[in-house]
C-alpha cells in the first residue's frame, strides 16, 4: 500500500517536472526501480501483499524504539512473537482492500499507468473474490461491528485466503468501511470490470438505506467521516468525465453508454455527458474552457 503511494507521488512528480521544464532523470530512475521491486517482490501472482521487513533497516528496531519513546520493554512472550512474525498491526500475506491505493489516486488524477495493468485489475478482481461478503453472520469482528454486521454485507478491509494470518495483524482488518468500498469499486469501474464495482456499491448502500443507519452519514472514525467522499470517483469511473485544466481537455471514456453526469473545475461547474455517441457540456457557473473533447482516445466536437 505505502510503496503504491510512494510510486504515484513520484509519477506526479515526473509530470509536473515535464511540465515547468525541470529535470526529472533522478525521479524516473528510482521510479523504475521501485515499479520493478513492487512487481516482482510484492505480487503473489495474484495480488499484491506487504513484505514484513524490520531488521536491518537505517530506522531503529521496534524493540528499541520501544525503549527510547515509549520507555517501555517488550515481554518475553511478545519478543518471541516478533521474532516469528515481526511487528504488530501488519497484514503480510493478506489481501488488502486498499493495498493499491496509491494506484487509484494516480488513476483519478489523470497519471498513465504506473504500474501493470493487468497484475493490478487482478488485484482489485481478488479483492472482490476474497473480500466482500453478502452476509456476515458468520464474521468475527472484535473491533467496530456496527459498520456492518449479521444479514449485511460488505467489503472486508483484509482476508487471508492463502493462509499467513498473523496473530496481531492490523487491528481494522475485520472492518467494513464505506470509503475503501467505493475506492474499490471505481478502481474496478476503472479497468472496466463496471458490474463487479457495481456489486460492491449495491452492498454499501443497503446498509445505509434509511432503516437502521442514516443514508446521509456513513460514519467510521466519527459521524460524517471524510473518507467516504470517495464515492465521488464513482463517476469518473463509470463515465470517464476528467478535466485537464493544463491542456484544456474534456476527457469522456464512458463504460454505461449515453449519459448525463456531473462536472466541477476550478473556473465553473455545470452537466456533461453523451447523447446518441456524442458528447455535450452545459456550463451552469463560471466557465470551463474545453478546446479539446477526448472520447475513449478519439478527438470529438462538442454539441449543442
Amino acid at each position: 500500500m505505502c510503496t503504491s503511494f510512494y510510486l504515484g507521488a513520484l509519477t506526479s512528480l515526473i509530470e509536473m517536472s515535464k511540465a515547468v521544464n525541470a529535470p526529472y532523470d533522478e525521479y524516473e530512475t528510482i521510479l523504475k526501480k521501485g515499479k520493478a521491486f513492487m512487481e516482482s517482490e510484492l505480487y503473489d501472482g495474484e495480488y499484491f501483499i506487504q513484505k514484513v521487513t524490520w531488521e536491518g533497516l537505517r530506522a531503529p528496531s521496534p524493540v528499541e524504539a520501544a525503549k527510547t519513546s515509549l520507555m517501555t520493554t517488550y515481554s518475553a512472550e511478545a519478543l518471541e512473537l516478533m521474532k516469528k512474525e515481526g511487528p504488530k498491526y501488519q497484514y503480510g500475506k493478506g489481501c488488502l482492500s486498499d493495498g493499491i491505493l496509491g494506484m487509484w489516486l494516480a488513476t483519478a488524477c489523470g497519471l498513465s499507468e504506473v504500474l501493470d495493468n493487468q497484475k493490478v485489475t487482478s488485484h482489485l478482481v481478488s479483492v472482490h473474490k476474497y473480500n466482500l461478503r453478502q452476509v456476515l453472520y458468520n464474521h468475527s469482528n472484535p473491533q467496530r461491528p456496527t459498520y456492518a454486521v449479521g444479514k449485511d454485507g460488505g467489503l472486508l478491509l483484509c482476508t487471508w485466503p492463502k493462509g499467513g494470518q498473523l496473530s496481531l495483524p492490523f487491528v481494522y482488518s475485520n472492518e467494513v468501511w464505506t470509503g475503501i468500498e467505493y475506492q474499490v469499486a471505481s478502481h474496478l469501474m476503472y479497468k472496466g470490470e463496471t458490474e463487479k464495482g457495481l456489486e460492491i456499491v449495491r452492498k454499501c448502500r443497503e446498509r445505509y438505506d434509511g432503516r437502521i443507519r442514516n443514508p446521509f452519514n456513513e460514519y467510521e472514525c466519527g459521524n460524517w467521516y471524510a473518507r467516504a467522499m470517495s464515492s465521488y470517483s464513482i463517476l469518473e469511473g463509470l463515465t470517464g468525465v476528467r478535466y485537464d485544466a493544463v491542456d484544456h481537455t474534456l476527457f469522456i471514456d464512458s463504460r454505461i453508454g449515453d449519459f448525463t453526469s456531473f462536472l466541477s473545475t476550478d473556473t465553473g461547474f455545470g452537466n456533461v455527458g453523451l447523447k446518441d455517441g456524442k458528447p455535450f457540456m452545459k456550463v451552469v457557473y463560471g466557465t470551463i474552457d474545453a478546446q479539446k473533447v477526448m472520447v475513449s482516445g478519439a478527438e470529438k466536437k462538442l454539441t449543442d
